[in-house]
């Protein structure tokens, strides 16, 4: 069995995990070993302590500092357009079974700084879906939260951002959703209308339905495969049927829902919700 689906079985780190839950509520002990414990280790140098044990005392007597160390915890990362071949097959493969539904609910989970929630709002603008779009913007750091709301990143990253549109299928110029002043670029209002960013913890909340996508994107990969488990029931029971679910390219359905799914883009990890169904082609049709 591979060293990130085992127990976290660093007994310093497995203390300051439970120590994070007890204290704080906030759930770290079944995400995948592999990394929690880099991001543990970085914790601690960026603290200047010395042991684990010395930032377990630390977090239980200062909470200012302990809410900058969970969040150094869950930082993820993303980039607009990140994996230009998943945006493309779900402009090709999806969008023509999504015009079927009058409104669309979208949960993009695990948004990080908010770049896939916009750059999902820009497809869905190009294809004339947006204005019955409701895009749900999640993240277990409210930091990150605070970040994708404002929209505001590095102009160094345009040239990236560009490079990914024009491989994901943009029929436009990527500049058109944004305005730069400085060195910042900042998302236009037109995106920002039909997103909503607020802090949900995928682990600890509780989920809601009704969804016709749900992006869960590198979430996975941080998950001990219990957790897996887990959290593929919570996003199963959160999709319509006939809905859709990404994840991330390295990631795969656990095998507990993989009866529930069938697979519309396998190589861009893009899947059907179809409970009761056997593996076949998606459907065409609209919702009931």
């Amino acid at each position: 069995m591979k060293l990130d689906q085992e127990p976290v079985d660093d007994p310093a780190i497995a203390r300051f995990l439970e120590t994070v839950f007890a204290t704080y509520g906030r759930d770290l002990r079944a995400y995948a070993p592999a990394s929690i414990r880099r991001r543990v280790l970085a914790a601690l140098a960026k603290s200047g302590l010395h042991s684990v044990d010395d930032l377990e005392r630390r977090i239980v007597s200062d909470p200012a500092f302990a809410a900058t160390v969970i969040e150094d915890l869950t930082v993820n990362v993303s980039e607009m357009f990140r994996d230009p071949t998943f945006f493309r097959a779900v402009r090709e493969r999806l969008v023509p079974l999504l015009r079927t539904y009058p409104r669309l609910n979208i949960w993009n989970s695990g948004c990080a700084t908010g770049e896939e929630a916009y750059s999902t709002a820009i497809l869905l603008t190009e294809v004339g879906l947006y204005d019955r779009c409701q895009i749900y913007a999640t993240d277990v750091n409210a930091r990150v939260v605070e970040h994708a709301k404002e929209g505001i990143y590095p102009a160094a990253a345009i040239a990236r951002f560009a490079e990914n549109y024009g491989r994901a299928g943009g029929t436009s110029f990527c500049s058109s959703y944004f305005t730069e002043a400085y060195d910042r670029i900042a998302m236009r209002d037109t995106l920002r209308r039909n997103i909503v960013f607020f802090q949900h913890d995928l682990v600890g909340d509780h989920v809601f339905g009704e969804m016709n996508v749900i992006l869960c994107r590198y979430v996975f990969i941080y998950f001990g495969r219990a957790l897996q488990e887990r959290i593929a029931a919570k996003l199963a029971q959160s999709l319509r049927p006939g809905g859709f679910l990404g994840l991330g390219s390295s990631e795969r359905l656990p095998s507990c829902v993989r009866e529930q799914f069938t697979e519309v883009a396998p190589e861009e990890r893009i899947y059907q919700f179809q409970p009761g169904s056997a593996q076949g082609p998606a459907s065409t049709e609209g919702p009931p």
